[in-house]
């Protein structure tokens, strides 16, 4: 843990709850790998909305027996 360098970064995270507000192109999860697209939401990395509305997740079981946490936004 040498100068900080193993903590980590600030910037990849959820930047937006569920319930909440967003915009059209605004940032909802930044850089975690764990959260998926569903409707209205855009991205591999970074995950944006594609329309004005309320966010909601979901989980899903897959095929492979794996969780997923899927990300929507509901148009207002």
């Amino acid at each position: 843990m040498a100068g900080g360098k193993s903590t980590p970064k600030k910037d990849h995270r959820i930047k937006i709850s569920g319930g909440e507000l967003v915009k059209t192109g605004q940032i909802v999860v930044r850089g975690i790998n764990t959260y998926k697209a569903g409707h209205n939401v855009k991205g591999l990395g970074t995950l944006y909305a594609l329309c004005p509305g309320k966010i909601r997740f979901t989980r899903k079981k897959e095929s492979n027996g794996v969780v997923r946490t899927y990300i929507h936004v509901v148009p207002q």
